[in-house]
Formats: C-alpha cells, sequence, structure tokens
C-alpha cells in the first residue's frame, strides 16, 4: 500500500514539531511531501534533513535563501522555494494526500483555503481560519469533496465523541447532540489576584502549567482568547449556535471536551495533555495508531475540577462571544485586533490588562460587514489591524 505523503504548514511550531515526532513513528505509512515556516531557517534545515521533504518552503525571502545555502552546502535534494504563494502551493499540490494547517493566525488562512479548494484531506491547527472566514472555508470543502479533520485538542475529543460517520460542518443534533462542553485550563492566572494583573510581564504569560506552546498561543491561553477563538471555531465545525457551546475550566486537562446529548449521556474524550494524540487520530482517521504518548492514570491523577470561567478574569472570552453572536466579519475583526495587541503586550509596549481594551475598541469602531468574500475579509483585517495599532499606541501610557 502506498504511503500518505504530507504536508506540514508551520512545521517548526509546536504543532508542527509534534506532527513530525507521530510521523516519525509510522515510515511505512506516510512520508513528508513539504515543510514550511515563517523565517526559522535553522530549525526547518534540522528537520529537511532529517525527514527529507521534497520540499521546503520559506516565506520570508532572505530566509529562503539563507535555508537553500544551508541545504546546498549539506547536499540535500530537498526544493526550496520562498513567498506566500509558495505555501498555497504546496498545499495544493497534486502529490499531496494530507495537509497539516499549523500555521499561527491570519497567515494560515490562504493556504489553508488552498488545501481545502484542492480537495486534500485537512488537518486543522489553524483555528484562526474559522474564525476569520468560517462560511467560505466550509463551502470550499463541500465543493471539493475534502475531508475537515479538527487537531485542535478540544475539538479532536468532540468529534471523538460523536457517532461514528459523522462528516465535520454537519449539525450534530439529528445524531441527538444538544450541546457541546470545550474546556479550559484556565492558564497561569486563573487563581492570581486580578488586583496583580497589570504586573503581568510577557514570561510570566507564556509559562503555561499544561502545555508546551509557542508564545502567541500562550498568551491566548493566558486571556482565554484562546477559547473564545475555539468557540468560534466550533460554531464552524459542528455547525452550532453561540448558546450551545459552553465553557468550563478544568484545571487538569485531562478531560478535553464533552458532548452532552438528548437522553441525559454526556461523552468525554480523556487522555494526558500531549497534542501528539489529536495528531495521530486525525492522521489515522477513522482508524488509530501509536502517538508516541503514555497511557492515561487516572489513579496518579486522583481528582478532576470543573468551575465556571469568571468574566471579569477573563474577559476575551466574552468578546468572543459578542464577536460570534454578530456575526459576518466581526469575528475577522475580533481576530486581527487580538493579534495586534498580543504582539505588543510581548513586544512590552502595553499591559496585558490592555489586550481585552484594545480588542473591546476595535470591536466597537469597526461596523459588521458581511462575510460574503475573501477579498473583504482581508480588508476588513487590514482595517481592524490598522485600527488596533492607534489603539495600542493610546494605551502605551498604562504602562
Amino acid at each position: 500500500m502506498p504511503r500518505e505523503r504530507v504536508t506540514i504548514l508551520g512545521s517548526t511550531g509546536s504543532i508542527g514539531v509534534s506532527t513530525l515526532d507521530v510521523l516519525a513513528r509510522q515510515h511505512d505509512r506516510f512520508e513528508v511531501y513539504a515543510l514550511t515556516a515563517q523565517s526559522n531557517v535553522e530549525r526547518l534545515a534540522e528537520q529537511c534533513l532529517e525527514h527529507r521533504p521534497a520540499v521546503a518552503v520559506m516565506v520570508d525571502p532572505e530566509a529562503g535563501a539563507a535555508l537553500r545555502d544551508l541545504l546546498a552546502r549539506a547536499g540535500s535534494l530537498t526544493e526550496v522555494r520562498s513567498g506566500a504563494q509558495a505555501l498555497a502551493t504546496a498545499a495544493a499540490a497534486p502529490e499531496v494526500d494530507i495537509v497539516m494547517a499549523a500555521i499561527v493566525g491570519a497567515a494560515g488562512l490562504l493556504p489553508t483555503l488552498a488545501a481545502a479548494e484542492s480537495g486534500k484531506r485537512l488537518l486543522l491547527a489553524n483555528k484562526e481560519s474559522l474564525v476569520m472566514s468560517g462560511a467560505l472555508l466550509i463551502d470550499a470543502v463541500a465543493r471539493s469533496g475534502a475531508r475537515l479533520l479538527p487537531v485542535d485538542s478540544e475539538h479532536n475529543a468532540i468529534f471523538q465523541c460523536l457517532p461514528a460517520g459523522y462528516r465535520c460542518a454537519d449539525p450534530i443534533h439529528p445524531h441527538g447532540a444538544q450541546r457541546i462542553w470545550l474546556t479550559a485550563s484556565g492558564g497561569p492566572f486563573r487563581d492570581r489576584p486580578l488586583e496583580t494583573f497589570d504586573a503581568i510581564t510577557p514570561d510570566e504569560a507564556c509559562a503555561h502549567p499544561n502545555w508546551e506552546m509557542g508564545r502567541k498561543i500562550s498568551v491566548d491561553s493566558a486571556t482565554m482568547m484562546n477559547k473564545g477563538l475555539e468557540v468560534i471555531e466550533a460554531r464552524w465545525l459542528f455547525a452550532l449556535e453561540a448558546d450551545a457551546i459552553r465553557v468550563v475550566l478544568h484545571p487538569q486537562s485531562i478531560v478535553h471536551s464533552m458532548v452532552a446529548y438528548s437522553d441525559g449521556s454526556v461523552l468525554a474524550q480523556l487522555g494526558q495533555p500531549d497534542m501528539r494524540t489529536p495528531i495521530a487520530h486525525a492522521l489515522a482517521w477513522p482508524g488509530r495508531m501509536a502517538s508516541g504518548v503514555g497511557a492515561l492514570d487516572l489513579l496518579s491523577v486522583g481528582r478532576l475540577d470543573f468551575a465556571e470561567p469568571s468574566p471579569e478574569r477573563f474577559p476575551c472570552l466574552g468578546l468572543a462571544y459578542r464577536a460570534l453572536t454578530a456575526g459576518g466579519t466581526a469575528t475577522t475583526v475580533l481576530n486581527a485586533a487580538n493579534e495586534v495587541a498580543v504582539a505588543a503586550f510581548l513586544d512590552e509596549r502595553m499591559p496585558f490588562t490592555a489586550i481585552a481594551r484594545v480588542i473591546d475598541d476595535t470591536l466597537a469602531a469597526i461596523p459588521v460587514e458581511p462575510a460574503d468574500s475573501l477579498e473583504r475579509i482581508l480588508a476588513l483585517d487590514a482595517r481592524a489591524r490598522d485600527y488596533a495599532g492607534e489603539s495600542v499606541a493610546g494605551r502605551a501610557t498604562e504602562q
């Protein structure tokens, strides 16, 4: 049986690294076709030499030239390409069977759409693609016959708790499911005194208690905007209204999410907090395969706690629900403002508590429009980033 060929969009990030770890355990089933990164030359070079993809893509042209030189000196046969369009080409290449969409942020939108439009088996870890343009992505999947499989641990858990044969983007209510519960660890500040939040540093915000993630997504976890984006993602993946999507704090990160059924049953997926589990599930679906993750020992865990998230502690979660309820381009604006605000916080240009205020300002200032074309979505994304940047400049004095 021929091996399936995989393109990894964002191979140098945490999801990409975990995906390569899983693939390395399954040489007989998969081969790497393309690896892509923004500018991390050294790590992508190491990955190319170890996994020998046919193609490597660097979005940054200067980084692409440096990678090409490094690989040539090492005798690698990997073809190096550069630029944003090369990402889409690597995702849509006819040689490719599976695309892991793991680029963080809006930068992942266009190559993820390209994979959907070309009918690939799309493993979605780039939640922003659905947050920004949910209807467009779901329509592309339906037209091309692509298979959409969620990789975020929460959405993958929900998918595992739905009946066999369920296809993402179909309504779950005909299957007897009434609502879903997305679990959230609460990040590093779930018990920190609120009066100290202005003093939170970027390093503190990036020190997640359970998961190893990049800095942007770690800050999103600390504000719970990551969970808000997952609520919006769930709306599209499972064809749900906002009031059927609940969030519950679960500090242990052992229950990854739950589905409540009409007969009173609640099905949950449990496992170690390790992204290799959902990655291996999506790669092997509808079967199973080894991921390298150890077995869960509930006796060692000892207890599982659950609580309601506080709106005062996590205002970004409420902002995400507000954007989802508003519909249209509001979720595009939310995502853009959040990316700008988080970058400003990480650069120490404004305090942690200003992140939610910048997003709130931007949502209030940018009118909602129909999210009916990629051109409109990209235009609103740019407009929101400009406005959020102005808001950040005004917040700099809050330091």
